[in-house]
């Protein structure tokens, strides 16, 4: 018989027993553990920027598998599984040991199926530590583990866990996985018979729905019903819902799911690869309508033109206001293999033809080269070595900047990417972030031609910067990419003007709507050397689209033709686009401060004289664009009875004045080659010296070029020559050409003459005409063996 006093240190040894384990549970809980989604690999998912499903990733471990916080998961199916696999998850410490005895009892007693008797716990032990439970051994173990967690995690941890480890079905784990894929839609919004379902479908589901068409097996669905009445015992239900459940139910099979803008999703997982993410969901910029509208259009259009030899095409939607890219289309099959479809064609380095044109004109009204009606020649020209050819072999003559522009004339576009400074077209490209340039002179005036590559994605940056009135800012593909502040490369001025002379160009005759829309449309075609590339690229809207077609093998094809191939694409897919959504409309953008609207004589660009014939209004930026009167047109003052040059002093009734079109001489020759020669200015020989006379145009050498090495290479018959050229007013007849004051010899205006150096160093080369008006520049000579 225990007395008082043993009683009482048995209690007081009993309490100390019952603090000391309370105090090692609470140490244990408190000790920090991983969390349970630590290690367990995840897939990644993928939504457009409405949230509709893209796709989804297998993860590393070849599964399908995301992680859903408790709080995401619908109570039915957290109340469904926990009446199907442990009620009374809530009240025990990991194990129940009634149901370890019933199911001890009934497999190994009673003989018959094996029944585990596990808690979700113990379920969540043998799915994360992979034990064996199939033997008492193994079973132990799996109480131990099972124990471990409820004494390192919450309940509410480990029902998480257990619904984000366990498996649904082929290789689908997780209830976010089996609900997206089975169900197309969150664990959040799962019905109570979707729910019902994914809770009994852990048990041996391989079994219980039919692989090819998802429609649930009989005894699924018996067992989905039989939970489905333990619930009516439970929770309150209505005559909806049991409506429900009499209807048909079939599962989403993982080869069924969404496959959307496969280059687009390759290119994130690029660039920015699970393993550095923090958040499995990826919510990207696409919209997938826009998507599935460029797609429909490339499709068809290939399908159209394949007799052409046109197989592949790649384009880009970016929409302005955020620099999100709405649609990316990389290749015009992605499971083509002949067309080599799996390669994206948004980010090949590519020669952009005359694409990179209109930033040439935008750079020279930039720094004052030229004003939209600036008078350009479309005449042989020659660069130095470089001696530039149009697309089609022939020559305009006199032609506008914005005609220049968009009838895409080469000469012209070279001669003003010569004149630029500060950046030049090179540094503009570095400075706007095109990749892997090789250096300025390796490229020369080429480059302005599409002597250089870039790729849809950068060319679609730079469109995007004229739209942006001159901001250059990056591309972004997903929501959570930053906006970094944008940086300026253009003026307002420059960037509206550019897009104005780029509005006037008509659009191709073959597409699909024949009439023009009210949204004004801004593009460019361009077209690659040995016609490899066809391009076109323009805004509309908001958006900024970049249309390219080729072969990735680089194999050139006449029908690559940026105005007969891209062109017709680009506009299906503007019209298709407008037509889809009919309130689109531009951006709001202040109105330049700075712009101006002036007269100029239309046949020279410059300021209107009186005897301007015709005179028209262009775009001017104060303090940038070039300030120059007409010279085009000029007053002579003729001997009525004779016909000649009349000498002041005039007398009224022997003199009258006529205006004549002093044209430069390479401009004359080209009227005179088109058919259409101007009337010759007449000589004014007797009246030259005379200070009142107007003294006309100097000579402009137009080759060698102002401050440029020139490197020669010696040779057995001698050294390389230098050809020198200038245009002359219509009235020089004779050029003198000097070499450092040593006279050289003549020429008629329009030929060239010959100078072979024979030492290096630096030479003054200087021209000067009949009239003694001349044009001088400073070149360097290397002559290398």
């Amino acid at each position: 018989m225990i007395n008082a006093t043993s009683f009482k240190s048995l209690l007081q040894n009993g309490l100390m027993a019952v603090f000391l384990l309370a105090l090692v549970m609470i140490g244990f809980r408190l000790w920090p553990h991983p969390p349970l989604s630590q290690g367990l690999p995840l897939s990644s998912t993928y939504y457009d920027r409405q949230g509709v499903l893209l796709r989804i990733s297998l993860a590393n471990d070849e599964r399908y598998r995301t992680w859903t916080p408790l709080d995401k998961i619908s109570p039915r199916m957290i109340n469904g599984i926990q009446l199907h696999e442990d009620r009374w998850f809530y009240y025990h410490p990991g194990f129940n040991p009634l149901s370890l005895l019933r199911g001890f009892w009934r497999s190994y007693i009673r003989g018959a199926r094996l029944q585990g008797g596990s808690t979700l716990t113990m379920q969540l032990a043998r799915m994360r530590w992979h034990l064996n439970t199939r033997t008492p051994s193994g079973k132990l173990w799996q109480i131990v583990r099972a124990v471990q967690l409820e004494l390192s995690y919450s309940k509410h941890d480990i029902l998480e866990a257990y619904l984000n480890y366990t498996p649904y079905g082929r290789n689908i784990e997780s209830i976010g996985a089996a609900s997206l894929i089975y169900f197309g839609k969150a664990p959040q919004d799962l019905t109570l018979p979707e729910a019902l379902t994914l809770a009994v479908l852990p048990q041996s589901p391989s079994f219980r729905i039919d692989p090819r068409t998802g429609v649930l097996g009989t005894a699924l669905n018996q067992a989905r019903n039989r939970l489905f009445e333990r619930w009516q015992q439970h929770y309150p239900t209505d005559s909806s819902q049991t409506a429900l459940f009499r209807l048909p139910l079939s599962l989403r099979q993982p080869e069924q799911m969404p496959y959307i803008a496969p280059h687009f999703i390759e290119q994130i997982r690029h660039d920015h690869p699970p393993l550095q993410r923090t958040d499995n969901r990826v919510d990207t910029e696409l919209d997938i309508g826009l998507q599935r509208l460029v797609e429909k259009q490339i499709d068809a259009f290939i399908t159209r033109n394949a007799s052409r030899g046109i197989h592949n095409a790649a384009a880009l939607l970016v929409d302005t206001r955020d620099m999100g890219v709405r649609a990316l289309v990389g290749s015009a099959n992605y499971y083509d293999r002949d067309i080599q479809g799996q390669v994206n064609g948004t980010r090949a380095k590519r020669s952009p033809g005359s694409t990179l044109k209109p930033f040439i004109y935008a750079l020279g009204l930039e720094q004052g080269v030229l004003h939209p009606m600036t008078i350009l020649k479309d005449v042989p020209s020659t660069f130095g070595a470089y001696a530039p050819e149009n697309f089609d072999r022939r020559f305009l003559g006199p032609v506008t900047a914005t005609d220049a522009l968009n009838f895409s004339r080469n000469i012209p576009a070279v001669y003003v990417a010569s004149r630029l400074r500060n950046p030049t077209l090179y540094q503009f490209m570095r400075l706007s972030g095109v990749a892997n340039m090789a250096s300025e002179n390796h490229y020369g005036l080429s480059l302005v031609l599409g002597g250089g590559e870039v790729t849809v994605q950068e060319l679609a940056r730079l469109y995007a910067l004229l739209a942006n009135r001159g901001e250059l800012k990056p591309l972004r593909l997903q929501k959570s990419d930053p906006s970094p502040t944008p940086v300026r490369l253009l003026s307002e001025e420059a960037s509206f003007i550019t897009l104005d002379m780029l509005r006037q160009h008509r659009r191709p005759s073959d597409t699909l709507a024949q009439r023009p829309t009210s949204l004004p449309v801004y593009w460019k075609t361009g077209t690659s050397w040995g016609f490899r590339d066809a391009w076109t690229a323009g805004i509309f809207g908001p958006y900024v689209l970049i249309v390219w077609e080729g072969n990735f093998d680089n194999k050139g094809n006449g029908a690559f033709v940026g105005a007969d191939a891209a062109a017709p694409l680009f506009f299906n897919i503007v019209d298709s686009v407008q037509a889809s959504y009919p309130t689109l409309s531009e951006p709001k953008h202040q109105w330049p401060k700075q712009l101006k609207r002036v007269d100029i004589c239309l046949a020279s660009g410059d300021l209107p004289t009186p005897w301007c014939q015709q005179v028209g209004k262009t775009w001017f930026i104060p303090g940038k664009s070039p300030i120059k009167v007409d010279t085009i047109y000029r007053p002579v003052v003729m001997d009525i009875q004779t016909g000649d040059v009349a000498c002041p002093p005039y007398d009224a009734d022997t003199t009258r004045t006529e205006v004549f079109e002093f044209w430069p001489s390479d401009l004359a020759n080209v009227f005179a080659q088109a058919g259409l020669p101007k009337r010759v200015p007449p000589a004014n020989e007797r009246c030259k010296n005379d200070s009142t006379v107007v003294s006309g145009n100097p000579p402009r050498i137009t080759s060698p070029l102002r401050n440029t090495l020139y490197t020669l290479r010696q040779s057995q018959q001698g050294r390389d020559s230098m050809m020198f050229n200038a245009t002359t007013d219509a009235d020089s007849k004779t050029l003198y050409w000097f070499v450092d004051d040593i006279y050289l010899g003549s020429s008629a205006s329009k030929t060239p003459i010959q100078w072979r150096p024979t030492k290096n160093g630096q030479y003054r080369i200087r021209a000067v005409d009949d009239h003694g008006r001349g044009d001088s520049r400073v070149i360097k000579v290397d002559i290398v063996d």
